[in-house]
Parts: C-alpha cells; structure tokens; sequence
C-alpha cells in the first residue's frame, strides 16, 4: 500500500501509487485519441472517471469500453464552449458522483486558415473551444474544489503554445493562452488549495493526425525531428497528466511540462552548420536524413 503526501501535506494511504482511488475525475474531449487514454490511466489508478464530450455516442461507447475493464465510470454530452451545456455537466457529474477532485481540459479544435484571410467567426469557434472553454469548465468545476479547498486542474495545450503552428488560425493564440491561464489559477486558487499546471504534447499519433503516417516516408521524417527518434502516442501524454492530477505531484503549481520527445530540443539541428556534421556520429546523422533543408 502506497504511502504519499495529499495536497494539504496530509500522509494519505492508497491502494495506487497515484493515490486517485476514489477520486472524481473530470476528462473534457473524452472521445478523441488523447482523451481516451487519460480516462483509460485514470481508470486504472482506481479513481471514478467522468467523460464529457460533444459526440455523445463516441462518448457512450467509450464509457462501455472502461466499464467493461472494470472501471467506474459516466458519460455526459457537453460543449465546453457554452456555459449552459457546463453547468450542466457539472449537475450531471455531481448527481452521479460528487464534486469534481480533478478535471482535466482536453478539448480541442483545430481548423486550417491563415491570419491573413481567417473570418471571425473561424477565429470565435477556435478560441470558443480552446480557450474560453477551458476557462469556463475551471470556473464551474472548480467551484466545488474550492468550497472544500483541495483540487487540481490540468490543462492540456501543446508545443505550439510556446512556437507558432503557421496556417492553423487561433490555434497557437489559444494554446498560448491556456498555459497562461493555468498560470493565472494557479497564481489565484494555490492559496486555497487548488493546483493548475499544463501538459504541452508535440507530435502524438492520434486518430485525427494517424493519415499524415500514411504519406510517404512522413512518419521517418517527423521522427527524425525528435530527439527521441519517434511520434509520441497518446499514453504517453496520459502518463504524465495522471502524475499532474495526483497526490505524487503535491508540490507542482503553475508548472508547464513538455512532452514532446526532446522536438523543442532540435531546434539547431535544424540550422545548417557547415564544417559540424562531420563531428556528428554516425546514427545521429542517419537519423538527420530525412529531415527537411
């Protein structure tokens, strides 16, 4: 049996080294690719999962699936955009099970288009979702964590919060302002008891991104980007958001966790250095050839 410390300082004993048993988790974006996996290792840690989504029956079948593993577990339509569909899910949440221990804001969209032509209302419907979504579900879920002064709130945004994603609309805007925003809560709600930190995937394999590895020799190329040499997989971003979410992170607020496979780190191997590839051995230079001149 686990022996940690809770939030409060307070030795907790846990049947999971998470120390989650039992605890309410909140998972926004439930049904995609990265959603899943964090309600699949929540789940596992013993804690009772939530799945918010606005495919219902993408959310349902996936509720089926956990349940199926053993894990305890509810489905709710909603869209985070839309303070209604919120507290309703927050109503939803707590009827089943309690107040909220944890949520995780997932929930993302992403729509082609450069600033230079970008309509408001494409503009709107990202930030809706992105950004002001993740406020709205903080706001609501978190009042119940601060009524009992314990909670945490982990934001999942991406490396293109801290490089701009050209062509993608509000996309970087909105991802940059959810690591501030996370900042902000945890500046705001730390005292009184709530943790907020931000996980910053790079290149994750998904079900949205899984046909770009269809293309060529993409997949070589991308993994040649990463100090790792490999696309990352949904696991690993759901690892590191149940650490955020648990008592094993006590002491971590307002903090921004890449992962990303060491991308940020390869930025100068992308600048052409005359006279220094001869230095380089010869498996890091293999795994420069497919990169991009």
């Amino acid at each position: 049996m686990a022996n940690q410390m809770d939030q409060a300082g307070e030795h907790v004993d846990s049947l999971h080294w998470l120390a989650l048993d039992g605890k309410v988790c909140v998972v926004t974006g439930a049904a995609g690719g990265i959603g899943s996996a964090i309600a699949h290792v929540l789940g596992d840690a013993g804690a009772r999962v939530a799945l918010l989504d606005r495919d219902e029956e993408r959310c349902q079948a996936l509720a089926k699936t956990l349940n199926a593993n053993g894990i305890e577990v509810v489905a709710f339509a909603c869209d985070i955009g839309d303070i209604d569909s919120v507290r309703g899910a927050v109503a939803a949440v707590e009827s089943a099970y309690s107040a909220a221990d944890v949520l995780v804001n997932n929930a993302g969209l992403l729509r082609p288009g450069g600033i230079e032509e970008i309509g408001l209302e494409a503009w709107n419907a990202m930030l809706r979702v992105n950004l002001t979504g993740y406020m709205l579900c903080s706001q609501q879920f978190g009042r119940g964590m601060l009524k009992r002064r314990t909670g945490a709130i982990v934001h999942v945004a991406s490396v293109a919060a801290h490089h701009p994603q050209t062509y993608s609309g509000a996309y970087s805007p909105g991802k940059a302002g959810v690591a501030m925003l996370s900042k902000q809560l945890a500046a705001e709600w730390g005292p009184r008891g709530i943790r907020s930190n931000t996980v910053c995937p790079g290149m994750i394999r998904t079900p949205l991104s899984a046909a770009f590895y269809e293309h060529g020799d993409i997949e070589q190329r991308r993994s040649a980007m990463t100090a790792s040499r490999r696309i990352g997989e949904p696991q690993d971003i759901a690892d590191v958001v149940a650490f955020l979410a648990s008592a094993r992170a006590a002491y971590v607020n307002g903090a921004e966790i890449v992962v990303d496979g060491g991308l940020e780190s390869m930025l100068m191997d992308l600048v052409p250095r005359p006279g220094f590839e001869a230095a380089q051995p010869a498996a890091h230079q293999s795994g420069n050839e497919g990169r991009p001149s």
